[in-house]
């Protein structure tokens, strides 16, 4: 396990795992992949439910003030989501600190305010229906404007397993915003005991139609070696901070959304950064990462740099 860093508050020893609960299948999975988080890392779990009383008062007609017997059951039913995640977590992880908090807050709003101080913040890869459909209606909102972290808990298979093996994958487009993606994914190699595979891809469209020129006039071999040398350049250093994780580097030219939900299918974790190459800040997500929160067959982090 690698040793907090203190100008890092996500590393702080302080800093707790945060999942986001609803009620769902999708929630009652990412409980247990926070939880044995948790575990292996030795970090406290906060396991977090928004009411969203506001929603609740815009769909009662917009009344000044909300029933009492509305917020009594509004709140009871949190309280009874939260006390079952409990359970859970504890099932799985006996060992671990578990906290609980019911807020009357919109629950995106709440798991990013969190996100500044968490080790990460976890979620399921869907919602409930109807009014209390909180994690998947604002899956989105969490991943792009989260702070450090944020895992999107997607499940293998049809019986929503959460798969233990199998290497961690880092998409790396060659911009700054991959280095947060990096560092994360080394240190999540490193804990997991496992190999690290970098993976650097770009499309023929892109190359073709911007360049000017037929496919068969493009030197395939030079931009390969060239695209090489980006992913090389960017993993600089990384591998002497951790000697004890072994990378594999890919380059592929096809589109990174392809390789990697490919790489999904066998990864124990996906990690992108939240926006790619010539993004732009008031996007929600990167085109890529947006993709695999919501079709990846494993668990995808998105980070965001500190």
């Amino acid at each position: 396990m690698n040793a907090p860093q203190r100008d890092n508050p996500h590393q702080l020893a302080s800093a707790p795992v945060v999942v986001g609960v609803d009620g769902s299948d999708g929630s009652h999975l990412a409980v247990r992949w926070a939880a044995e988080v948790a575990a292996q890392r030795g970090r406290r779990l906060l396991i977090v439910h928004g009411l969203d009383l506001l929603a609740t008062q815009s769909l009662l007609g917009g009344y000044h003030v909300i029933p009492t017997s509305v917020v009594e059951t509004v709140r009871a039913r949190g309280v009874k989501i939260v006390t079952a995640a409990y359970g859970l977590a504890h099932d799985v992880a006996p060992e671990v600190e578990v906290a609980t908090e019911v807020s009357d807050a919109n629950p995106a709003r709440l798991l990013i305010d969190l996100s500044k101080s968490a080790y990460l913040v976890a979620l399921g890869a869907t919602g409930s229906a109807g009014i209390f459909a909180h994690l998947g209606s604002t899956l989105l909102a969490v991943t792009s404007h989260g702070h450090g972290s944020v895992v999107v808990v997607r499940p293998t298979d049809a019986e929503r397993q959460i798969r233990h093996d199998g290497p961690v994958v880092v998409g790396i487009d060659g911009s700054l915003v991959s280095e947060s993606a990096i560092a994360a994914a080394f240190a999540e190699a490193s804990d997991r005991e496992t190999k690290l595979i970098a993976l650097h891809s770009w499309s023929e469209w892109h190359f073709g139609e911007f360049a000017g020129q037929a496919g068969s006039h493009i030197d395939w071999h030079g931009l390969e070696i060239a695209e090489d040398a980006v992913l090389a350049e960017r993993l600089a250093g990384w591998t002497e901070k951790y000697p004890d994780v072994h990378v594999t580097r890919k380059v592929y030219r096809t589109s990174p959304v392809d390789r990697l939900t490919e790489w999904s299918k066998s990864a124990q974790l996906i990690v992108v950064g939240s926006r790619g190459r010539g993004g732009f800040t008031g996007l929600l997500l990167g085109s890529t990462s947006s993709f695999l929160v919501q079709h990846a067959l494993c668990p995808v982090m998105v980070t965001h740099s500190v």
